[in-house]
């Protein structure tokens, strides 16, 4: 037998409901790990709302078959997310002597009822989406949350070289991931504007809160 077909029960597109909240408790732990030892602008890529948005999106797209139900990409989506929560917030407690105040776990964990259905719904409509304007929705939305970081980068925290990454990530996730260029221009589009609401939908009151 080999190791692939081991673990096929397990990781296999039919077991999503077991994989992807393992995903999501190994990324955050991974995360939490990795603050304050990647160098540089690049620590930030472990403290980043965006990039916990990327794996509720990729087991999204990988879940989706061809029927266009999203109730399999969004329940992945969300078992990630939730997953990323317990598993950064559990090493915290049981790693790194203590977690704090609930508060914040709490407001993450809210955040992520309402992200990994989202995410996970956008990288269906990004792999299997029937028609380009469901195509280019799922793939601007993706883009979007990493404009949304970009605004934040430099209109508050005024971190120049964290702000330059996420704009380069902003652009280059159309570029990359579009089918054409008329589907590149048209998620790039979508997702200028799209950053801005998501800044004043989601950042804005998470600053409120944290005043």
């Amino acid at each position: 037998m080999t190791l692939s077909t081991a673990i096929h029960p397990i990781l296999g597109p039919d077991r999503w409901w077991i994989s992807a909240p393992l995903a999501g408790v190994g990324l955050g732990i991974l995360t939490n790990l990795a603050q304050g030892v990647l160098p540089g602008a690049s620590n930030q890529i472990a403290n980043s709302g965006a990039v916990w948005c990327v794996p509720a999106f990729a087991v999204g797209a990988l879940v989706a078959g061809g029927h266009p139900a999203l109730r399999k990409p969004a329940g992945a989506g969300l078992y990630t997310t939730i997953g990323l929560v317990v598993g950064y917030y559990g090493y915290a407690e049981f790693g790194r002597g203590g977690m704090g105040s609930p508060f914040w776990p709490l407001v993450w964990l809210a955040m992520a009822l309402l992200s990994g259905p989202l995410f996970g719904a956008a990288g269906a409509w990004w792999r299997r989406g029937h028609t380009a304007l469901r195509r280019v929705a799922g793939l601007a939305s993706l883009a979007a949350v990493f404009g949304m970081e970009a605004v934040l980068y430099v209109r508050v925290l005024h971190y120049a070289e964290q702000a330059w990454a996420c704009a380069a990530l902003l652009v280059l996730t159309p570029l990359l991931m579009g089918r054409g260029h008329r589907e590149r221009a048209l998620a790039l589009l979508v997702a200028l504007p799209l950053s801005v609401i998501a800044y004043a939908v989601v950042e804005l009151p998470l600053q409120h809160l944290s005043a």
